[in-house]
């Protein structure tokens, strides 16, 4: 499989993602002014740079609102995955959330031009099967099918659709210029959220200011600068799916860095999950030969 740039920086993206769970698990803020703080010191980082570069283009008045909107789509994922964790279990919610690859897939179909190949269809069942094997079939005999239940599969359903609606803008408007647009009705949304109830803005440890601005500079901008770009270059359907690979990378991290156990299982759940990455980067219809050359 070729690396070209857009793969190259999509790789990147997913493992810049891949460290914020660990930085969230230090729980050193809660979780929705970490998200305001992530968007905001993002935008202190990044509106200076493009200002000073003159790389900053304001787009037409249809772009500047999708553009908005993005931004806020992206945030109220956010929040409503937070809120899903508060009211549950991470494991849950992440699992409910990680079901917007099928999401974008039908949301591709329906309105883009671009319509997913068989392939993608064959790879996200294999990678959600994978996704299920890693986080143990004995989990969903304790599902509950409540609040929090329905706030993570609305968190994957905001996730895809921010994902189709950025695919669009990022074809007319270029990434640095949709990476501050969308990053001012970020910080504007979640700080009004966040004040409204009320969060606690201040009050927190050096290290825990440390770890905002890490999560600001590592997990939005370095990430989505890079997986936007991929956005722009490659299919939606594509990139949703691959970001899946995150929750592998993760598992890594923790078990280094918080010493969380690894089971043979969740290594056989992620051989399949990325197995099945790999199927959608087949253009042509996959065949046995081809798929294991």
């Amino acid at each position: 499989m070729k690396l070209t740039k857009p793969r190259l920086a999509l790789i990147c993206g997913i493992l810049c993602i891949s460290i914020f769970p660990i930085l969230v698990k230090l729980k050193l803020a809660p979780g929705l002014i970490s998200a305001f703080y992530r968007m905001t010191f993002a935008l202190i980082l990044l509106l200076p740079y493009v200002l000073f570069t003159k790389n900053f283009q304001l787009p037409t008045l249809k772009f500047t609102l999708l553009a908005m909107l993005c931004g806020i789509l992206f945030s109220s994922d956010v929040a409503v995955w937070n809120i899903a964790i508060q009211d549950s279990s991470a494991t849950q919610a992440s699992l409910l959330t990680n079901l917007s690859p099928l999401w974008v897939g039908i949301g591709s179909f329906l309105f883009l031009k671009s319509k997913p190949a068989t392939n993608f269809w064959i790879g996200t069942v294999v990678s959600l099967f994978g996704m299920v094997t890693l986080v143990g079939f004995s989990f969903f005999m304790e599902l509950n099918f409540d609040q929090a239940f329905l706030f993570a599969v609305l968190s994957g359903i905001l996730y895809s659709i921010y994902l189709l609606v950025s695919k669009n803008v990022l074809s007319e408007i270029d990434v640095l210029s949709f990476m501050t647009i969308s990053l001012i009705a970020s910080s504007i949304y979640l700080g009004i959220l966040c004040y409204s109830l009320n969060e606690p803005f201040t009050g927190f440890s050096d290290t825990g200011w440390f770890i905002l601005v890490l999560q600001a500079l590592i997990c939005q901008l370095c990430a989505w600068l890079s997986i936007s770009y991929a956005t722009q270059h490659m299919r939606a359907t594509r990139v949703s799916l691959s970001l899946l690979s995150q929750a592998v990378i993760t598992s890594v991290l923790a078990w280094l860095f918080l010493e969380e156990q690894i089971t043979l299982q969740m290594v056989f759940g992620g051989i399949i999950l990325l197995f099945g990455i790999r199927i959608t980067f087949y253009d042509k219809t996959i065949t046995f030969k081809k798929l294991f050359s």
